[in-house]
């Protein structure tokens, strides 16, 4: 296979300041993302076919797209702070097209930033490995650096917080991003395209969920919902008169919503897990919608309605739970929990009304 055609630059003199701010998942939680400035390059094509590739120097990265990029704490770069030397640029240039490959890289819980610091790495944008970087990425040229601040968000129990173990917050670092591959916007993608991403998040949120990433898995889904919700439509639309060529390549429209159920489902159990209740029964409401024999999902209604203290919608889930699957052990000890709390919420109302009229 040819190497990929990436866009390099050269240093410049130009310089220009954007500050904007977001909100990143992490393995920890929710951070928020100050970008504080931004350098910009010139160009200068590391390709034989600049023509081809001199486009991307206008353009941003997009779903899909191998971003060759370094992060580093502030700390680590104000020693190395400045233009890289023509020799480094060189070595940079080389290494940029040989290593195409996404570099392997294990999500961990006690860090906010998933990549190696200070080195270059290679990710795939998309992905979603390191929210804080792609989302960085996604408004950068080949050859910009940006700084920014991160800073936790919560202090409750729905932050679920860890402790970054490489310094104290804020956290200050630099991105910078080398070169990039051609990638897409969603709404360029085939839908055989969208349909391999949706697969490959759901199988990536299930990874992740075994291993504990509860922020991790949440976004996975997420993002496969987010690609998924408009195929259903396209699919649906066209499956009558067969005008999609590769219609016969995706699952049906009834297929598909199924595979939205399970993936709000999934979400429910998450948010669950990550003490949102009112997220969670909204989830699981919405796949008991789509998939009303989805046992799972009634469970996971009834446990948020619960958790709301929605006796008597937690009541109706589990009921329609034990439609489906008789004397389920889970249904009947949450319906004898339920008509526990009913007898004390009876009985704490009545002694409130012999107050107010004795």
């Amino acid at each position: 296979m040819e190497p990929v055609d990436l866009v390099e630059m050269q240093p410049d003199k130009q310089e220009a300041v954007d500050v904007t701010s977001w909100v990143c998942v992490c393995p920890g939680g929710l951070w928020r993302v100050q970008r504080n400035e931004t350098h910009e390059w010139t160009q200068q094509i590391s390709s034989n076919t600049a023509d081809d590739t001199s486009c991307l120097t206008n353009h941003c990265p997009k779903l899909g797209s191998l971003c060759r990029v370094k992060v580093q704490l502030k700390a680590q770069t104000d020693d190395s702070d400045g233009p890289p030397s023509a020799k480094e640029n060189e070595k940079m240039a080389v290494t940029a097209v040989a290593d195409i490959v996404p570099t392997p890289v294990l999500r961990q819980q006690d860090t906010v930033l998933q990549v190696p610091l200070g080195d270059w790495t290679t990710l795939r944008l998309g992905e979603g490995h390191c929210d804080i970087t792609e989302a960085c990425l996604e408004g950068m040229r080949a050859g910009e650096k940006c700084e920014i601040q991160l800073t936790p968000i919560g202090t409750g129990p729905e932050a679920s917080l860890h402790q970054p173990s490489y310094g104290d917050l804020p956290l200050i670092a630099t991105v910078e991003l080398q070169a990039f591959t051609p990638g897409k916007e969603s709404w360029e993608m085939t839908p055989t395209e969208r349909w391999e991403w949706v697969k490959s998040h759901k199988e990536r949120g299930g990874g992740r969920f075994r291993s504990g990433d509860l922020w991790g898995a949440t976004d996975s889904y997420s993002r496969a919902l987010k690609l998924l919700i408009p195929l259903c439509g396209l699919v649906g639309e066209v499956e009558d008169t067969n005008c999609l060529e590769e219609t016969h390549q995706l699952p049906s429209s009834d297929q598909l919503k199924i595979k939205k159920a399970e993936l709000h489902s999934n979400l429910s159990l998450c948010q669950l897990k990550l003490n949102q209740p009112q997220r969670a029964r909204d989830s699981a409401a919405k796949a008991t919608r789509l998939e009303p024999g989805a046992s799972k999902a009634w469970y996971r209604l009834g446990q948020a309605c619960q958790k709301l203290n929605e006796l008597d919608e937690a009541k109706e889930a589990f009921k329609k739970l034990l439609e489906i699957q008789p004397e389920l052990p889970a249904a009947v000890k949450a319906l004898k929990e339920i008509t526990s709390r009913e007898k004390e919420r009876n009985v704490q109302l009545g002694l409130r009304l012999s107050k107010m009229f004795s």
